[in-house]
């Protein structure tokens, strides 16, 4: 199961980060690099996640905020919905800025020899107005259970 920890300095990542977590897991005999990593944590989602999803799409809809690849640009490159802002061997920034919250996913990958490496999956949130904090603290118990069972999933490829 996932470990969470906390992520050190989220402002440089996300000016005006008020929540931040970091959740990781260590798998043997991957040869991962971040990008096929982020793939396995947000293209193979358990069903039950793609029905939270969905339902926070229904309900969000009707206050404008984004709920799905068609309301992002087309040329943009996206792993699912998540638009990728930038990209490295060992790192994956993706995100999007909305008008309640900006927010930043990343994911991390750092070889820790003999076969393994650590897989990680940080979130940082940038509320914008009070609408933005109470989506965060509405959804954040889901985000909660969510992340680390996608994360748990790396693992099996």
């Amino acid at each position: 199961m996932p470990a969470v920890q906390s992520f050190s300095n989220p402002d440089k990542l996300l000016p005006g980060t008020r929540f931040a977590d970091r959740y990781s897991v260590v798998v043997k005999g991957q040869s991962l690099d971040a990008i096929t990593a982020s793939q396995r944590v947000f293209l193979k989602s358990p069903a039950w996640v793609g029905r939270l999803m969905a339902l926070r799409n229904l309900l969000v809809k009707p206050f404008g905020l984004k709920t799905g690849a068609g309301d992002l640009p087309q040329q943009q490159r996206r792993i699912g919905m998540f638009p990728v802002l930038s990209q490295t061997a060992s790192r994956v920034v993706m995100g999007l800025d909305d008008r309640h919250l900006d927010f930043r996913l990343l994911v991390d990958v750092k070889d820790l020899g003999e076969g393994r490496q650590e897989v990680s999956a940080s979130t940082l949130v940038a509320p914008h107005n009070r609408f933005g904090r109470t989506y965060l603290a509405i959804i954040m118990p889901f985000h909660r259970i969510i992340v680390p069972a996608m994360l748990a999933r790396i693992g099996r490829g």
